[in-house]
Protein backbone atom coordinates (compact mmCIF):
# COMPACT_ATOMS: atom_id res chain seq x y z
CA UNK A 1 0.00 0.00 0.00
CA UNK A 2 2.83 2.40 0.85
CA UNK A 3 4.30 1.88 -2.62
CA UNK A 4 1.00 2.95 -4.21
CA UNK A 5 0.95 6.08 -2.04
CA UNK A 6 4.56 6.82 -3.04
CA UNK A 7 3.82 6.45 -6.77
CA UNK A 8 0.81 8.71 -6.35
CA UNK A 9 2.31 11.46 -4.20
CA UNK A 10 5.74 11.92 -5.85
CA UNK A 11 4.31 12.98 -9.25
CA UNK A 12 1.82 15.28 -7.50
CA UNK A 13 4.67 16.91 -5.56
CA UNK A 14 6.67 17.29 -8.78
CA UNK A 15 3.76 18.89 -10.64
CA UNK A 16 3.14 21.33 -7.79
CA UNK A 17 6.83 22.27 -7.66
CA UNK A 18 6.99 22.76 -11.45
CA UNK A 19 3.99 25.07 -11.30
CA UNK A 20 5.34 27.07 -8.34
CA UNK A 21 8.92 27.41 -9.56
CA UNK A 22 7.84 27.99 -13.14
CA UNK A 23 5.56 30.79 -11.93
CA UNK A 24 8.41 32.41 -9.97
CA UNK A 25 11.23 32.23 -12.51
CA UNK A 26 9.53 31.43 -15.82
CA UNK A 27 9.42 28.47 -18.20
CA UNK A 28 12.88 28.58 -19.78
CA UNK A 29 14.87 28.96 -16.54
CA UNK A 30 12.83 26.13 -15.02
CA UNK A 31 13.62 23.82 -17.95
CA UNK A 32 17.28 24.89 -17.87
CA UNK A 33 17.52 23.97 -14.19
CA UNK A 34 16.03 20.54 -14.89
CA UNK A 35 18.51 19.88 -17.72
CA UNK A 36 21.50 21.19 -15.72
CA UNK A 37 20.67 19.05 -12.69
CA UNK A 38 20.50 15.98 -14.94
CA UNK A 39 23.93 16.77 -16.43
CA UNK A 40 25.51 17.58 -13.04
CA UNK A 41 23.88 14.53 -11.48
CA UNK A 42 25.27 12.27 -14.21
CA UNK A 43 28.79 13.57 -13.59
CA UNK A 44 28.50 13.17 -9.80
CA UNK A 45 26.99 9.68 -10.07
CA UNK A 46 29.86 8.56 -12.34
CA UNK A 47 32.55 9.84 -9.99
CA UNK A 48 30.90 8.60 -6.79
CA UNK A 49 30.05 5.27 -8.44
CA UNK A 50 33.70 4.78 -9.36
CA UNK A 51 34.70 5.52 -5.75
CA UNK A 52 32.09 3.07 -4.43
CA UNK A 53 33.33 0.41 -6.85
CA UNK A 54 36.89 0.97 -5.63
CA UNK A 55 35.77 0.55 -2.01
CA UNK A 56 33.91 -2.62 -2.95
CA UNK A 57 37.00 -4.05 -4.64
CA UNK A 58 39.13 -3.19 -1.59
CA UNK A 59 36.66 -4.93 0.70
CA UNK A 60 36.91 -8.07 -1.45
CA UNK A 61 40.73 -7.82 -1.59
CA UNK A 62 40.94 -7.43 2.20
CA UNK A 63 38.26 -10.13 2.76
CA UNK A 64 36.04 -7.70 4.66
CA UNK A 65 32.24 -7.62 4.70
CA UNK A 66 31.15 -5.98 1.40
CA UNK A 67 27.67 -5.09 2.66
CA UNK A 68 28.28 -1.39 3.25
CA UNK A 69 30.06 -0.68 -0.07
CA UNK A 70 27.32 -2.60 -1.88
CA UNK A 71 24.63 -0.57 -0.11
CA UNK A 72 26.42 2.68 -0.97
CA UNK A 73 26.68 1.58 -4.60
CA UNK A 74 22.97 0.75 -4.69
CA UNK A 75 22.08 4.14 -3.22
CA UNK A 76 24.33 5.90 -5.75
CA UNK A 77 22.61 3.98 -8.55
CA UNK A 78 19.20 4.93 -7.14
CA UNK A 79 20.27 8.57 -6.85
CA UNK A 80 21.30 8.48 -10.52
CA UNK A 81 17.85 7.27 -11.49
CA UNK A 82 16.28 10.04 -9.41
CA UNK A 83 18.55 12.70 -10.90
CA UNK A 84 17.71 11.64 -14.46
CA UNK A 85 13.99 11.84 -13.65
CA UNK A 86 12.81 15.37 -14.40
CA UNK A 87 11.70 17.15 -11.26
CA UNK A 88 12.81 19.18 -8.31
CA UNK A 89 11.78 16.80 -5.52
CA UNK A 90 13.46 13.77 -7.11
CA UNK A 91 16.57 15.89 -7.78
CA UNK A 92 16.70 16.95 -4.14
CA UNK A 93 16.46 13.34 -2.93
CA UNK A 94 18.98 12.23 -5.58
CA UNK A 95 21.52 14.89 -4.62
CA UNK A 96 20.98 14.07 -0.94
CA UNK A 97 21.85 10.41 -1.60
CA UNK A 98 25.12 11.52 -3.18
CA UNK A 99 26.28 12.92 0.17
CA UNK A 100 28.33 10.15 1.88
CA UNK A 101 27.11 11.14 5.35
CA UNK A 102 23.48 10.83 4.34
CA UNK A 103 24.15 7.47 2.66
CA UNK A 104 25.83 6.24 5.86
CA UNK A 105 22.85 7.38 7.93
CA UNK A 106 20.42 5.62 5.54
CA UNK A 107 22.61 2.50 5.68
CA UNK A 108 22.61 2.51 9.51
CA UNK A 109 18.83 3.04 9.54
CA UNK A 110 18.22 0.13 7.18
CA UNK A 111 20.78 -2.11 8.88
CA UNK A 112 19.10 -1.62 12.25
CA UNK A 113 15.82 -2.88 10.78
CA UNK A 114 17.07 -5.82 8.70
CA UNK A 115 18.02 -9.05 10.39
CA UNK A 116 20.10 -11.65 8.56
CA UNK A 117 19.14 -15.04 9.90
CA UNK A 118 21.63 -17.28 8.13
CA UNK A 119 24.63 -16.90 5.85
CA UNK A 120 26.32 -19.80 4.03
CA UNK A 121 29.75 -19.66 2.47
CA UNK A 122 31.09 -22.36 0.19
CA UNK A 123 28.97 -25.35 -0.72
CA UNK A 124 25.24 -25.32 -0.29
CA UNK A 125 23.98 -27.24 2.72
CA UNK A 126 22.45 -30.65 2.11
CA UNK A 127 18.72 -30.64 1.63
CA UNK A 128 16.82 -31.71 4.73
CA UNK A 129 15.07 -35.07 4.68
CA UNK A 130 11.50 -34.83 3.42
CA UNK A 131 8.89 -37.56 3.99
CA UNK A 132 7.24 -36.74 0.65
CA UNK A 133 10.39 -37.27 -1.47
CA UNK A 134 11.25 -40.66 -2.90
CA UNK A 135 14.78 -41.02 -4.21
CA UNK A 136 15.34 -43.69 -6.80
CA UNK A 137 16.76 -44.77 -10.15
CA UNK A 138 15.00 -46.02 -13.24
CA UNK A 139 15.80 -48.05 -16.31
CA UNK A 140 13.72 -48.07 -19.47
CA UNK A 141 12.47 -51.61 -20.03
CA UNK A 142 10.48 -51.30 -23.26
CA UNK A 143 12.04 -49.03 -25.90
CA UNK A 144 9.53 -46.81 -27.68
CA UNK A 145 8.09 -48.37 -30.81
CA UNK A 146 7.98 -46.60 -34.17
CA UNK A 147 6.02 -47.37 -37.26
CA UNK A 148 8.19 -48.75 -40.10
CA UNK A 149 8.47 -45.53 -42.19
CA UNK A 150 8.38 -43.04 -39.29
CA UNK A 151 11.44 -40.79 -38.80
CA UNK A 152 12.40 -39.44 -35.39
CA UNK A 153 10.99 -35.94 -34.77
CA UNK A 154 14.09 -34.40 -33.24
CA UNK A 155 12.18 -33.94 -30.00
CA UNK A 156 12.46 -37.59 -28.98
CA UNK A 157 15.38 -39.87 -28.31
CA UNK A 158 16.38 -42.25 -31.08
Amino acid sequence: MWLFVLFLTVPLIEIALFIQIGGWIGLMPTLAIVVLTAILGTYLVRSQGAQALGKLRRSFDELRDPTEPLAHGAMILFSGALLLTPGFFTDAVGFALLVPGIRSAVYRYIRARVQVSQVHYGERPAQPYDDQTIDGEFEEIDPPTRRPNQQPSGWTRH
